[in-house]
């Protein structure tokens, strides 16, 4: 049983006044990406990574797997319109077989720890499908410029990911997503969608994605400290 990872890394950083995609800014003389890269790279239960990318930005992506060794880094896909065509497009690259397991990570989410990677192996390799999620712990509101309603938090998580499945999994899911033009928001989506079980691994505040120019501060911040 082989381990991938997928990374969708095609994302255009709308949200940021940023001049570059966010995964490609340099935090301390290093690109964001590479930080996330670096996570799997090190990780034992990690044998491949998949970057699914705009292809003008496959050179810099080729530099960065050099300057940092990058080994598992073996494969360039290009992007699609929408974070499933390139999750697509990344599955479809791998000669993966049905029990293989295949990591889905956000490229703007550097602060994953080996702990919740492991557990959400694990968890995979168990039930076929995981999801790391985040319990939610504010009061929740529903509402537009005024409150509707409030909603009880607890039943309620925020995702993030890693989320790992089962290869035939996720590929069922994928076809099923296309078959029927429909677009998720994340992969544990398209797969509860297609009838399977997904199960909650606990997440961290520390696991968030970089969003907001607010975000991009918090983690320069962050990795000063280190």
């Amino acid at each position: 049983m082989k381990t991938y990872v997928i990374i969708p890394s095609g994302g255009l950083g709308k949200r940021t006044n940023a001049p570059l995609p966010k995964q490609y800014l340099q935090f301390a003389g290093k690109e964001l990406i590479a930080y996330t890269l670096q996570v799997f790279q090190s990780s034992k239960h990690v044998d491949e990574i998949v970057v699914a990318a705009q292809s003008s930005f496959f050179p810099l992506l080729e530099s960065i797997k050099q300057n940092f060794s990058l080994t598992k880094f073996t494969c360039l896909v290009e992007g699609g319109e929408e974070r499933q065509h390139s999750v697509f497009n990344a599955l479809k690259s791998l000669k993966a077989e049905e029990d293989d397991i295949i990591i889905i990570h956000d490229a703007v989410r550097p602060l994953l720890t080996k702990e919740i990677l492991y557990d959400s192996i694990q968890t995979a390799k168990q039930y076929g499908a995981a999801v790391v999620a985040l319990k939610a712990k504010d009061t929740l509101i529903r509402g537009n410029e005024t409150v509707l309603d409030y909603v009880d938090r607890s039943e309620y998580y925020y995702a993030q990911t890693p989320q790992v499945f089962r290869y035939k999994i996720i590929m069922d899911a994928m076809k099923k997503a296309k078959a029927e033009n429909f677009i998720g928001t994340d992969e544990s989506m398209l797969v509860h969608r297609a009838g399977y079980e997904v199960k909650i691994v606990n997440g961290s505040s520390l696991n968030f994605k970089v969003t907001t120019d607010e975000d991009i501060h918090i983690l320069s911040l962050i990795l000063k400290s280190f």
